[in-house]
């Protein structure tokens, strides 16, 4: 994409550190990408930490209704959705230590005490803990996190939670400490805020970003940077009042107002010159010239705001009230149809709504349900654990496939989908999941060998792995570009009992992905439907904003109606439906190159 940048003058690593302040869920994860990403367009190789200051080892146990989505990175490591955001924003692949939490820290550093590396010292919050930070960081810092294998120069710091917050007070003081070891050209704040605009007034008020800096302050960070989020555009008074109370210059207060697209946000920050400020403030030499990476962002951004077709699909999960329990999924959607050219409609479907149960209980909620479903252009049903709402995707699948309507399946979604059949279709009535129903006598999902029921961490098939095709007329082989294999991020207990295998295929089920050994069946597709295809993996964790995941692609084309036309064509998109109007390309492929994505088969 640009000519390589040689290491800074001072041969120091840059860090930039994210905090927060007033209320947590404010944006930092989004500032903390933009930030990144603004620097990469200029020529920087970027990596980012997430640091979540509670105390569990890692996310893999949490509901989505704590903290969101549970994100899956290659390595198997099961982390905050924000890291999720950094590798969508800046195309980058990270690993488990890539995300601190508390619980990370003090077993790293209980277990040097059991080792007695301290010999015989008092072990304290300070300084061995706030140096196991440090440490952390630097080390981390290193690590190469794209294709090339060149080591970062800017590491990106989100700090999680909210200044103030008691579990975040180690973090606050090892980076107090940490601001003077790497020097002041290498270590820079941005302090992310809440500009609250009360509707009985409609008047910005900073009192509450005025308190929180002076906390941060009062603590040892000072800010270089404050961020304020608010919901219309910064008045200029406001700004400079801000400015005057929290000690920076009006160039220093960046306003980070609503916009229709999170793809906008790396282009509000670079109208504001934060990209000039760090650069002089980092002394960063960088590329001078226009960034092609930016303007592909607006591009983008400006397409999403022009699109007139709708597409509406239908999410049937049991997490729905609470968007960020499928962040990567909404996301993945969100690319796909932008890359076709069509605006996204999200039908959020409570899956136990649509059981019978529901409708003698509240009658009302069932119908309106079940409304949603039918409406919708297409269905997904994607991952979950646990037996609630199950029947209700087990209906909407059946609906899906009898119907024919566009459907894809993700992990668990693609395990009630061999459910469904094997009842419908097979006439197992009892036919079940080992998860749901132990005792069924037809047990067409089964917990995997390696799985530890004693224990819930970590005891899950995690991380990148391949899956071969094993047939060439497969839709999704040739939406993946005809290629061999794919190694894609799983995250799962239990898998489609191979043994029953052969009773599907008879009836037009086919299980056309497998793993390497051939045991585990990976991908499914149904003979004689538009597009019900199933896979055991995640793809919408690799999906990208200019490279969208084939299984979303394929399911948003069949709800568009364009899924034929666009295999006909070899799996190109017509030329008004490239990922840039002045390009008069026949296939986002040359753009995407430009940007350097990795390719499909690497996904």
């Amino acid at each position: 994409m640009f000519s390589p940048i040689c290491r800074h003058q001072s041969g120091m690593m840059k860090y930039i550190l994210v905090t927060g302040g007033v209320i947590s869920g404010i944006g930092k994860g989004i500032i903390a990408s933009s930030v990144g990403t603004i620097l990469k367009s200029c020529g920087l190789h970027v990596t980012a930490i997430k640091i979540d200051p509670y105390i569990n080892i890692d996310a893999g146990t949490f509901s989505p209704y704590e903290h969101g989505e549970v994100f899956v990175l290659d390595d198997g490591g099961e982390v905050d959705l924000d890291l999720g955001n950094y590798e969508r924003f800046l195309d980058i692949r990270l690993t488990k230590d890539n995300n601190l939490t508390t619980g990370k820290i003090y077993q790293s550093v209980i277990n040097k005490e059991r080792r007695g590396d301290y010999l015989g010292k008092t072990v304290q919050v300070v300084p061995h803990i706030t140096d196991a930070i440090q440490e952390w960081v630097v080390k981390q810092a290193k690590v190469p996190v794209e294709d090339d294998g060149v080591e970062p120069e800017v590491c990106v710091i989100e700090l999680g939670g909210t200044v103030g917050d008691i579990e975040s007070m180690p973090f606050i003081e090892a980076f107090r400490q940490f601001q003077f070891k790497v020097k002041r050209e290498n270590f820079c704040n941005i302090h992310v805020s809440l500009i609250p605009q009360p509707s009985a007034t409609g008047e910005q008020k900073t009192k509450p970003t005025q308190n929180t800096v002076r906390e941060l302050r009062g603590l040892g960070l000072s800010p270089d940077l404050i961020m304020c989020r608010c919901a219309t555009a910064l008045e200029n008074s406001v700004k400079e009042k801000i400015s005057m109370f929290c000690h920076v210059e009006p160039e220093q207060v960046i306003c980070v107002h609503d916009v229709s697209s999170i793809y906008k946000v790396p282009l509000l920050l670079e109208q504001q010159g934060v990209c000039g400020f760090l650069t002089r403030r980092l002394d960063m030499p960088m590329e001078t010239r226009p960034r092609r990476m930016l303007t592909k962002w607006k591009e983008m951004s400006d397409r999403s705001d022009r699109l007139l077709e709708h597409c509406s699909i239908a999410l049937v999960g049991k997490y729905t009230k609470f968007s960020d329990s499928y962040a990567s999924v909404i996301k993945a959607l969100e690319h796909s149809a932008l890359a076709i050219s069509h605006k996204l409609e999200v039908k959020n479907i409570d899956s136990a709504n649509l059981e019978l149960s529901t409708l003698q209980e509240e009658p009302v909620k069932y119908h309106e349900a079940w409304q949603k479903l039918c409406s919708a252009d297409g269905i997904l049903v994607p991952g979950g654990f646990g037996v609630r709402g199950t029947e209700g995707k087990i209906h909407a699948i059946n609906w899906a496939r009898k119907q024919k309507k566009p459907f894809l399946g993700v992990c668990l979604g693609m395990q009630l989908a061999v459910c469904e059949f094997a009842r419908n279709t097979l006439g197992w009535a009892d036919a079940n999941s080992t998860e749901f129903d132990p005792d069924t006598k037809h047990p067409v999902v089964i917990d995997m060998p390696e799985h530890n029921p004693g224990q819930m961490g970590g005891t899950m098939r995690l991380g990148k792995r391949r899956t071969i095709f094993m047939t060439n007329n497969s839709v999704l082989r040739k939406l993946y570009g005809d290629v061999e294999y794919v190694d894609e991020r799983h995250r799962h207990r239990f898998e489609v009992n191979p043994e029953l295998k052969s009773h599907f295929e008879e009836k037009g089920l086919r299980f056309v992905g497998q793993d390497v050994e051939g045991e585990r069946m990976e991908v499914i597709e149904l003979d004689d439907h538009p597009y019900f295809v199933g896979v055991q993996y995640h793809p919408e964790f690799t999906s990208r904003p200019i490279k969208p995941s084939p299984p979303y692609l394929g399911l948003l084309l069949a709800a568009a109606g364009k899924l034929p036309g666009y295999l006909v064509k070899g799996c190109q998109l017509s030329p008004r439906d490239t990922y840039s109007d002045r390009s008069g390309s026949s296939s986002p492929d040359s753009e995407i190159s430009e940007l350097k994505m990795p390719s499909l088969s690497n996904e």
